[in-house]
């Protein structure tokens, strides 16, 4: 049982609307949504990010790829569960989102974005110089590196909050071990 439960009612028509249009877009409303809104703001926030994130230079594939990575790093369960379904409906395979979580990958730009966000996790966006030039050299640009780094900020907000509420994972299960 999660320790911080989902609200299933009393919640203020502003909330009550953003649910409504997470449910219109993914056809469900996931826990970690209806658990962030506990605190309007924080769902908001999370939206509002995410929703500028996808209007970046990764694509769909990509972004997930990053998510997987981070997922696995912070060890979140619901989160490497979400993405794995994710990813899937955005070309990744199962052998493809395996390889992103170990921060690797098949394509050598997809390699290197799952290895980079791993990097900024476990250092705690304390990087190494020779990161960087690794990432110049796969084709992560300044830009790119910035535009992961939101990314790693988006999945780790949604990885810790998961991890506090302890979420019911409603996706289909995916362990943290590889």
């Amino acid at each position: 049982m999660s320790r911080i439960p989902v609200v299933s009612s009393n919640v203020d028509a502003k909330v009550a609307a953003t649910l409504n249009q997470v449910k219109a877009s993914l056809g469900i409303v996931p826990n970690l949504f209806a658990t962030l809104a506990h605190s309007p703001v924080a769902l908001d926030g999370y939206l509002s990010l995410s929703k500028t994130l996808s209007r970046g230079r990764l694509s769909a594939r990509q972004r997930e790829i990053v998510a997987l990575a981070v997922a696995q790093e912070n060890e979140c369960r619901y989160c490497l569960s979400a993405h794995t379904a994710l990813a899937k409906a955005a070309g990744v395979s199962e052998a493809e989102a395996l390889k992103a979580r170990a921060g690797d990958g098949e394509d050598p730009f997809e390699s290197a974005l799952a290895s980079f966000a791993k990097t900024i996790v476990r250092q705690r966006g304390h990087v190494l110089d020779k990161d960087l030039e690794r990432a110049r050299k796969a084709g992560i640009d300044d830009g790119l590196m910035m535009e992961v780094v939101a990314h790693v900020v988006v999945n780790t907000f949604t990885n810790y909050a998961n991890e506090l509420a302890d979420t019911e994972i409603d996706f289909p299960a995916v362990e943290v071990k590889l």
